[in-house]
């Protein structure tokens, strides 16, 4: 450095410490020091807030907020003026800002609701949340108990740590509150900004309308259930007795208004198919059904007419092998364990229950039917009793899996159509499992003669597969001619988005259920064995086929319910 350049940096330096308050001949660490003593604008945002104790935006929202929390028999409550609504969206943007949500993640949603007439046309937006409901269904069905519901606030909260990602909750809800985010594996819902109401400050959505549109208020739970018995919730969304809803909607253009309705009313597509769910129906029923059968020989008192080595070993496998493929429906499938948790209250919980007894019970047999003759001498009179176990245990399981869908009020999943579709496919799959195992069995011992336990087999699963298929056909046309508006778009579906599966399953059907067993029969009866047991093997694949397509058809025909107009909007 040269003469000038020192000169030039000395006097920046007597600048900056004149402008810091400093002398020059108070020398660089009298300076260093009284700079030091000057925060940063984060240290003194940080200070200033610090000082604070209320909320800086209070004043522009306590008008929004309760005085008091609530007491006694009350609790909080959204309460929404629609006709202040605009649907800008800012609720939406705020809340998905404040809580740090993924892309495409909703806590809250703008829906569309029309109505009116031509000459004075009514279109009213409706943003909704969680109505953290007094009966919270989502609560009811969950079985890790991952819900909560606060004793004082009235607020429902999800536990993530608890949550396993059965997302069986979003299919109870019927406001379709509960998300479930595939990145994490879990469930997660809006919680009324629980932490923010702690200390007086207003939800992410309160705060950020332009409209005051949204308030916080204090119910009474008994004004809630009075309104959700007198239907006074909002048009279009579902029934609130339910799970009685504590969100107040209030709008004169809407009670004004003649037919509203949701502005996507028209607009049916399918739902997700869910096929873990759908592999693990099958496979299990199918596994209870072969079971089943192999009883009602055993009652009929034909001793090893069903080769109970091979068809019992193949029951049980395909089973197992419906239980492992419903833990890949899982979130956080390493947590399958938590799901008896719930067994008071939730009828999944029920099922995986029921379905583990039938699984041990039916290990237990097959291993006592491999032991050597002799080991256990009472066996053979005790057999009956451990089979009649086991399908006892199978069929509480499938009558679980009815509840599971029957409860979430979806009217075509009620408990009179699930039931037999799901019986159905036990009795269908039962008896082709049968037919394979006798088929296999005759190419094992070389027996040329078909047995009449293969004969009654084969005529009984034409007979059931025929009677199914006219049975849902009938179902389909009596859904087209209901009056109730969600089954009739059902068969829309099934008629029209869905056709080309619902013509698959029939064909897959007829093959399975009637063509191949009658090539098996045929096949048998000429004495060509290995023909026999092949037509009745593929026979079994192709049930199963046709059984998955019907399965298909159940979870994507079904209408979902939500909040109105949320697609359209």
């Amino acid at each position: 450095m040269n003469l000038v350049e020192w000169d030039r940096s000395t006097s920046v330096l007597d600048r900056e410490w004149t402008s810091a308050g400093a002398m020059p001949d108070e020398g660089l660490l009298g300076a260093i020091l009284e700079r030091q003593r000057d925060l940063s604008a984060v240290e003194r945002f940080a200070q200033f807030h610090a000082e604070v104790h209320e909320p800086l935006q209070g004043r522009y929202y306590s008008s929004l907020m309760p005085a008091q929390p609530p007491s006694e028999g009350q609790q909080y409550a959204f309460e929404v003026d629609l006709d202040r609504c605009s649907g800008c969206k800012a609720c939406v943007a705020a809340c998905h800002s404040l809580n740090g949500l993924d892309e495409g993640e909703s806590w809250r949603e703008v829906g569309l609701v029309v109505g009116g007439s031509m000459s004075l046309p009514v279109l009213q937006h409706v943003t909704s949340s969680c109505h953290h409901c007094l009966d919270p269904a989502c609560a009811a069905a969950c079985p890790v108990d991952a819900y909560e519901k606060d004793p004082s606030t009235g607020i429902v909260r999800h536990l993530d740590d608890q949550c396993i990602g059965c997302q069986y909750c979003t299919l109870a809800c019927p406001y379709d509150a509960p998300k479930f985010q595939p990145l994490k594996g879990i469930v997660r819902k809006c919680d009324m900004c629980a932490g923010r109401l702690a200390v007086g400050e207003a939800p992410a959505c309160v705060q950020a309308c332009p409209h005051e549109a949204i308030v916080i208020r204090i119910v009474d739970r008994s004004d809630v259930i009075a309104r959700a018995e007198a239907d006074d919730f909002l048009a279009g969304a579902p029934d609130p007795v339910h799970t009685r809803p504590t969100t107040i909607y209030r709008s004169t253009r809407l009670d004004g208004a003649d037919d509203p309705r949701p502005a996507d009313d028209e607009h049916l597509q399918p739902e997700h198919a869910h096929w873990p769910l759908i592999v693990m129906l099958v496979l299990t029923q199918l596994s209870v059904g072969g079971f089943a059968v192999a009883l009602a020989d055993t009652a009929a008192g034909v001793r090893h007419g069903l080769a109970w080595s091979i068809h019992d070993a193949l029951c049980l496998a395909i089973g197992l092998a419906g239980l492992v493929a419903s833990v890949l429906h899982l979130g956080r499938p390493l947590y399958a364990y938590r799901a008896i948790i719930g067994l008071r209250h939730s009828w999944l919980s029920r099922e995986v229950l029921a379905f583990g007894v039938f699984a041990g019970l039916a290990k237990t047999l097959l291993a006592l039917d491999y032991l050597p003759a002799g080991w256990l001498p009472l066996w053979i009179g005790a057999r009956p009793a451990l089979l009649a176990a086991v399908v006892a245990a199978g069929l509480a399981g499938i009558g679980c899996s009815v509840m599971v869908y029957h409860v979430v009020r979806r009217p075509f999943w009620h408990a009179r159509f699930a039931a037999a579709r799901f019986l159905g496919t036990a009795v269908s799959l039962g008896l082709t499992t049968a037919l394979a195992a006798m088929a296999i069995a005759r190419v094992v011992s070389s027996d040329a003669r078909p047995s009449p336990a293969f004969w009654t087999v084969a005529l009984g699963l034409a007979a059931a597969t025929s009677f199914r298929l006219w049975l849902e056909s009938r179902q389909t046309a009596a859904l087209a001619r209901s009056g109730h508006m969600t089954l009739r778009k059902t068969a829309f579906l099934l008629r029209r988005p869905l056709r080309q599966a619902s013509e698959l399953r029939r064909s897959l059907a007829l093959a399975g259920g009637t063509i191949l067993p009658a090539v098996s029969l045929l096949a048998a009866a000429a004495g060509h064995s290995g023909a026999s047991a092949f037509a009745a093997i593929l026979a079994l694949v192709v049930s199963i086929a046709a059984e998955i397509a019907e399965r298909y058809l159940f979870f994507t025909a079904v209408v979902r319910p939500g909040m109105p107009g949320r697609i359209l909007a």
